[in-house]
């Protein structure tokens, strides 16, 4: 069995934050629309935390990205501007010009 990077939940949390700020969330606003602590997002956002199937579906759909969209920003196949762009676009959201 392959051994996880030992930077995997750093790669993931800032893969996190820059969703987070893409939407211009605070950890606050993201943790209540999550349903999590802000300090778990904090720490989850810094690596400290290696979050569960279900914090990561929390997080993703308050971040309204897919969990496959996420992942695949954090290996860098992704642009999640354009992503959010689409989100928003599909939501009916997207601000014109």
């Amino acid at each position: 069995m392959p051994m996880l990077e030992p930077d995997i939940n750093k790669r993931f949390g800032l893969v996190i934050r820059q969703w987070r700020l893409k939407a211009s969330l605070s950890q606050e606003e993201l943790a209540a629309r999550a349903g999590l602590h802000r300090t778990y997002v904090s720490d989850v956002e810094r690596g400290r935390r290696n979050p569960s199937l279900q914090s990561i579906a929390k997080l993703t759909n308050a971040l309204k990205v897919s969990v496959s969209v996420l992942f695949q920003t954090m290996e860098g196949a992704c642009d999640p501007a354009a992503n959010l762009l689409a989100a928003e676009k599909k939501d009916g959201k997207a601000n014109p010009g």
